[in-house]
């Protein structure tokens, strides 16, 4: 007999937004790849894309989020042990992720293995991070960190000679062993510290010779001191800056010495943290730990600068990723929810907040696509110069635009989008955090300056490229004309740095959107954003565009 008070009858809710095949179902991330010369990777793309966007992923993905890590200081007779304790399913992150080469990817060919190569990887390898991403962020800040050490590595042969190998490798191995006996390893970054910040050469950490030598670079070191953020505090080794006599040096610190015995990295506390919740972080002191210098005393912020750019690449990369996972979440909502008679996509304001959403989805895309492209062919002089200029411009505005248009995205989906059981909460916790990491805006911005002051000849040669793609667009040049105008007026870069900043990415996308998108996805971006239209929230000055074919393009239900 039926319930006569039963209210519990379901209707008029989207079905789940799993079992999506998070590769095949977005264009935009598909035509960038192939344009920037990733399409080699597409088989191994779809698949990763389906394995991405499974139901037993998103549960992972839960699991990790709401078992956070937990900090074990000392065993039960009291002696001093520093780990950190996950949740399984954060491992079987990892093992997908580090399977699938984000840990390792675009340096395959440093190993020597015969059927790998690492030519036109760092694409191939962004699209993965983007699909991973969309998976769940925190568990990729160990595995962009790993892959971003290795340029690092380099610099001191003997280190990589026994590091590599270990880095290099699709491979994942949570053991707590010394590196000669795992099969593969992962590489923290400590850098900040509470007195400086973003200003690392207020540092304070001290590094002396061991057993009093003289030093020098390979040679180890005793470090004395605290860092205010250690992210993934059980990674294998970290690189870290500590002031030599000679200035920064950047230090090799293992988390267990060669006899595996614990370095002296005593962990204070983890972080409670707004978002990134899967991914440990903690504060740390230095107790004369024992690390080997990369590179000479004094040399250590240029060492550690070929880290922090591979960094801000995955920060691009995994904003771009986040904001369309947003707006696919919302695109598969509005299609299967109905309010006031309609679907709710079929309603003229939802359509334009959409569509509007979905312009900087895919201008974020491909300029971040575009950025990897860079770093696959640097020893072409443009693509040189794009990434010495355009990797803080990329990271910049990309990091900025993310939490108000996962914020919108959240809106469109009404009530559902505010509670845990959907990821779009976590979301929007998250994205915060890729533009506090690594640079936040303002360093971005001085970054940039440095740039058009010390090397001109880099930023010239950006600034020619861009002159040949604005075209005759009327938009396009008017972008070009007002940033011209900023260079020419060098007394007020410093005021105007920020402004700068964001027209270039603005103008770079648009440039790439008239030459490679869909006219009503070029036309729309270009008009909106380098226009003259003063906008402040998502919906507007898009009625005249072609809404409905922008909305089928961004449609994950396509």
């Amino acid at each position: 007999m039926t319930n006569p008070f039963s209210t519990h009858r379901v209707t008029n809710q989207p079905p789940p937004f799993e079992d999506v095949n998070l590769y095949a179902s977005d264009a935009a991330l598909q035509d960038a790849v192939t344009r920037e010369g990733g399409g080699h990777a597409a088989r191994s793309l779809v698949a990763f894309g389906l394995v991405c966007g499974s139901s037993d992923a998103g549960e992972r993905a839960r699991l990790v989020n709401e078992n956070t890590p937990r900090l074990e200081t000392h065993d039960r007779q009291g002696r001093r042990t520093d780990v950190v304790h996950y949740h399984p399913a954060y491992h079987e992150l990892m093992e997908i992720s580090c399977a699938e080469g984000l840990n390792c990817a675009s340096w395959l060919g440093l190993v020597k293995k015969a059927d790998e190569s690492s030519a036109d990887q760092q694409v191939a390898r962004a699209a993965g991070f983007y699909l991973a991403c969309q998976m769940e962020p925190g568990h990729l800040c160990p595995v962009s960190m790993t892959h971003a050490s290795v340029p690092t590595l380099l610099l001191q042969p003997g280190i990589a000679e026994t590091w590599l190998p270990k880095v290099v490798t699709r491979s994942y191995d949570a053991r707590r062993e010394p590196v000669d006996t795992k099969r593969a390893a992962t590489i923290g970054m400590g850098m900040t510290e509470k007195q400086g910040g973003s200003d690392v050469l207020a540092n304070t950490t001290s590094a002396e010779p061991a057993g009093g030598g003289a030093g020098g670079a390979g040679t180890e070191y005793l470090l004395t001191g605290h860092k205010w953020f250690l992210s993934a505090p059980m990674s294998d080794a970290f690189l870290m800056l500590a002031q030599t006599q000679a200035g920064p040096g950047c230090f090799l610190v293992p988390r267990l010495l060669p006899d595996g015995t614990r370095n002296e990295l005593a962990l204070q506390r983890l972080k409670s943290k707004l978002g990134n919740r899967s991914n440990a972080t903690a504060e740390v002191e230095l107790q004369r730990a024992h690390g080997w210098l990369i590179g000479e005393p004094g040399n250590g912020v240029a060492a550690i600068i070929e880290m922090v750019t591979q960094t801000r690449l995955d920060c691009a990369v995994s904003s771009a990723a986040m904001m369309r996972h947003a707006l696919a979440q919302a695109i598969h909502h509005v299609e299967h929810r109905s309010a006031f008679g309609r679907k709710l996509v079929e309603q003229p304001l939802m359509i334009q907040v959409l569509a509007d959403l979905a312009l900087d989805v895919e201008a974020a895309t491909a300029l971040v696509f575009r950025l990897a492209r860079s770093f696959d062919r640097r020893q072409d002089e443009h693509a040189s110069a794009w990434q010495r200029l355009m990797t803080p411009v990329t990271k910049y505005w990309t990091t900025k635009i993310a939490p108000q248009l996962i914020y919108e995205a959240m809106e469109c989906m009404g009530g559902n989008a505010y509670v845990e059981e959907l990821p779009m909460a976590r979301l929007y916790r998250e994205a915060p955090v890729n533009a506090i990491w690594e640079g936040s805006g303002n360093v971005l911005a001085l970054d940039v300056l440095r740039v058009l002051q010390r090397e001109p000849d880099v930023a010239r040669v950006v600034m020619d490229d861009l002159a040949d793609a604005v075209g005759d667009d009327p938009h396009l040049k008017a972008a070009l004309s007002r940033i011209e105008s900023i260079l020419h007026e060098p007394r007020l870069l410093d005021a105007r740095a920020r402004s700068l900043v964001e027209g270039l990415a603005a103008l770079a996308a648009g440039t790439i959107l008239r030459s490679h998108a869909p006219a009503a996805v070029a036309d729309a971006f270009i008009a909106t954003r380098l226009g003259s239209l003063n906008r402040q929230t998502y919906g507007q000055g898009v009625d005249w565009a072609d809404t409905a074919a922008i909305l089928q393009r961004a449609s994950p239900d396509r």
